[in-house]
């Protein structure tokens, strides 16, 4: 597949240590994919990030809900929210991004998550669906058309910025090679990763291998 400079970004969500092994949200092997996404880099002109950014208390985290504990599911105002960990708290070292990704071709950071009334999966809105992140408008004016998603977890917050990315009119493709899952149990024989893939394909992404780039 083709890059082409002038419409292609990649897109890098919440490549941070909190997220990997060792971490408060650890993901299954989910320090793979800087290498991976490293090795990719050279191939865009331009990538934007985004930065799982949570003050204490967040609405999000078990801990806030006594009674609760992780990957419970809780009604909020709204929708339904998985509660988490508590993890990428504000100004903590695990919640910057990975110290040995290569930062040079990125030309934004969306922090996100930083509200403590609402979570923020996508890399476009906050979880209620209507706030925006202003990454849009950066994009638009820029002419990009096409995002290629990498990073961290491939059903939460790479799938809800793949699928905000499609209704929003973008060409979308996620590498599978470079994110990595949670995998959270939803019924019988699936998980969270499974429910995530069938919606991005039903809308139109595409999933490749980076040696398909």
């Amino acid at each position: 597949m083709n890059v082409d400079p002038a419409c292609d970004i990649l897109g890098l969500v919440d490549i941070q240590p909190t997220f990997m092994p060792g971490g408060e949200l650890a993901v299954a092997d989910g320090d793979a994919v800087v290498p991976v996404v490293n090795r990719l880099l050279p191939r865009f002109s331009h990538a934007v990030a985004t930065q799982d950014w949570h003050p204490p208390g967040h609405t999000s985290f078990a801990s806030a809900h006594p009674g609760r504990k992780p990957y419970d599911t809780l009604e909020m105002p709204y929708g339904a929210q998985v509660l988490w960990p508590d993890h990428a708290l504000q100004g903590s070292a695990n919640a910057a991004l990975h110290p040995a990704l290569n930062l040079s071709p990125v030309r934004v950071i969306i922090r996100k998550g930083y509200d403590p009334a609402i979570d923020s999966y996508s890399a476009f809105f906050e979880n209620d669906h209507r706030t925006p992140t202003g990454l849009d408008g950066w994009l638009r004016q820029r002419g990009f058309r096409r995002i290629f998603f990498a990073g961290i977890a491939t059903d939460f917050c790479v799938a809800w910025s793949a699928e905000d990315a499609v209704r929003l009119g973008y060409d979308v493709v996620v590498i599978e090679d470079a994110c990595r899952g949670i995998g959270i149990p939803t019924k019988a024989g699936r998980t969270t990763l499974d429910d995530a893939r069938d919606r991005l394909t039903t809308l139109g992404a595409r999933f490749i291998t980076s040696a398909e780039l």
